[in-house]
């Protein structure tokens, strides 16, 4: 089997375990599986900004949210501690079932373990893949669901969510965003964020 191949294969594979998303969006006019959606276009973002990323750091952020709908943010208390315990257990998840799809596409120990830990943020300074992963996540939470977020909540709320997303991100990251097509609103909400 071919790199190529493998890749291909394993990217399938995440795709597969995101079409089983309970919770669908419509998106061109169709429903589609939530995390099918998000997992695509985090790919999507990371072939705009970095097209020779490695595939490890390409199944990673295929699989950043692979089947997150089966550990449910309600199930942890609704504290800073409760949604960090939350999300260190979601990167455990994705990263051990993302491993297990790598295996049954033919990649080995030392393979699996990149991934796993550019998926669980390990040494976010200082590894570049688990930065740029950071990164795609950023940029795509701002194009796509920095709206949604701010509709319930006061413009102070999201100026200092904008804020922290800015904060993950590297200077290469912030270029990107400052580029993104975003509503005029959103737009300046941004430029509130970082001006104020």
């Amino acid at each position: 089997m071919t790199q190529h191949d493998r890749l291909s294969r394993v990217l399938d594979a995440i795709d597969q375990k995101n079409r089983q998303d309970p919770h669908s969006v419509v998106h061109d006019g169709n429903a589609i599986a939530k995390e099918l959606l998000y997992g695509q276009r985090m790919s999507q973002r990371l072939a705009d900004f970095q097209p020779d990323a490695s595939e490890f750091l390409q199944i990673a952020c295929r699989a950043q949210h692979i089947q997150r709908w089966s550990i449910p943010r309600k199930d942890y208390p609704m504290d800073r501690p409760g949604y960090k315990r939350w999300r260190t257990d979601l990167a455990k998840f994705h990263a051990d079932l993302t491993a297990e799809l790598m295996s049954e596409c033919g990649y080995n120990e030392e393979e699996k373990e990149r991934v796993k830990n550019i998926l669980q943020k390990k040494q976010l300074k200082r590894d570049p893949e688990a930065q740029t992963m950071e990164d795609i996540a950023c940029l795509v939470f701002l194009e796509f669901h920095l709206e949604e977020f701010a509709a319930p909540h006061d413009e102070e709320k999201v100026i200092d969510i904008i804020r922290k997303t800015w904060n993950k991100m590297s200077d290469n990251g912030h270029a990107a965003a400052l580029k993104l097509p975003l509503s005029e609103t959103m737009g300046a909400l941004i430029g509130r964020a970082l001006n104020d």
